[in-house]
């Protein structure tokens, strides 16, 4: 790759996502170890550039975690090996359009498909946000998942616009979820099935009162503590 020919990655017009991808390039260089926190060093005032190092890795990017490669801190990544290069005029476009805006009769099947409701917070259309008068609208959005068999993939999602644009930055851990799973008894496997074929889990009052119990001020904690050791009301 010849260096004189790349764009400064600190130039704020070529958008985020170019930029890391120059900088990874630049700065730290093929299979060459970072961190997150050089990464936001270098991009102080852009929120969740973490996100940038997934959106590369559907343009063929490989970077490692502690995952991939056991050698790595938590904290570190390494840069294994460069993917498309997506700062040149033109490349990427038809993936990205691919991906950010699916067909309309795409999106009827993905909002079908999930419920019709954001699958991250559980609001429907035409709800109010609590404390506004802001309507639900939802839309299609983007979620990194790690399989089973070590791969990133990038899936499409119901979310409401609020969580879409100032969510968390979500990766679904597939491979860390079956692995879980396989730890269940028949019991606790049996009762997530019933939730996960109703879509929707009700509380029991047990949890209820757990939940009450952990926002009750210290005396109060104490004494409910005390009826429930000694078995009286």
């Amino acid at each position: 790759m010849n260096m004189m020919a790349l764009p400064s990655w600190e130039d704020a017009s070529l958008g985020s996502k170019k930029r890391v991808a120059l900088w990874l390039v630049s700065v730290v260089g093929e299979g060459n170890l970072f961190t997150y926190a050089k990464l936001r060093d270098a991009f102080p005032d852009t929120a969740q550039i973490d996100r940038r190092l997934r959106d590369l890795r559907p343009d063929g990017w490989r970077i490692d975690t502690a995952r991939e490669d056991p050698s790595l801190g938590m904290s570190e990544r390494r840069l294994v090996s460069v993917g498309d290069l997506i700062w040149e005029e033109g490349a990427g476009q038809t993936k990205v359009q691919d991906k950010d805006k699916p067909s309309s009769t795409r999106r009827r099947e993905i909002l079908s498909r999930d419920g019709n409701m954001c699958r991250s917070c559980g609001i429907t259309p035409g709800q109010e946000y609590a404390s506004s008068f802001e309507t639900v609208q939802l839309d299609i959005a983007r979620r990194s998942v790690l399989r089973p068999d070590g791969t990133t993939a990038v899936e499409l999602i119901t979310e409401c616009r609020r969580c879409r644009v100032g969510g968390p930055d979500l990766e679904a851990d597939v491979a860390g979820m079956l692995a879980a799973l396989a730890r269940l008894g028949t019991i606790e496997r049996n009762m997530l099935l019933s939730w996960v074929k109703a879509d929707q889990r009700d509380f029991g009052t047990v949890e209820l009162l757990w939940a009450e119990y952990r926002t009750l001020p210290q005396e109060s904690r104490s004494r409910f503590r005390e009826a429930l050791e000694s078995g009286r009301q």
